[in-house]
């Protein structure tokens, strides 16, 4: 029996329960929220094509810039082809030999 000496819960225990039960719904509701915006603000996949977004291919060249890898001038020439479009090839037409 659960209620052996003839007494039922105090009410300290029925507020404790449902603060408990509270707590566990929003902990569950937080987690999920947390892992859905975690799966929407995840960078997609390139474009079709397997080619790279234009933004992609600047925020590289910042690396780059920032690394020491690239100097100034070669920098500024990257970021004009990419503006220009000079370069770029449809996917898949190869060299045309």
């Amino acid at each position: 029996m659960m209620f052996w000496y003839g007494s039922g819960w105090a009410w300290w225990q029925a507020g404790l329960m449902w603060l408990a039960m509270i707590a566990f719904w929003a902990l569950l509701i937080w987690v999920v929220s947390a892992l859905v915006s975690a799966a929407i603000r995840r960078p997609g996949p390139p474009d079709q094509g397997g080619q790279r977004r234009p933004d992609d291919a600047h925020r590289i060249l910042d690396e780059r810039l920032a690394r020491g890898e690239i100097s100034t001038e070669e920098y500024q020439r990257l970021c004009e082809v990419l503006d220009s479009g000079a370069g770029r090839s449809t996917a898949g037409s190869g060299s045309g030999r």
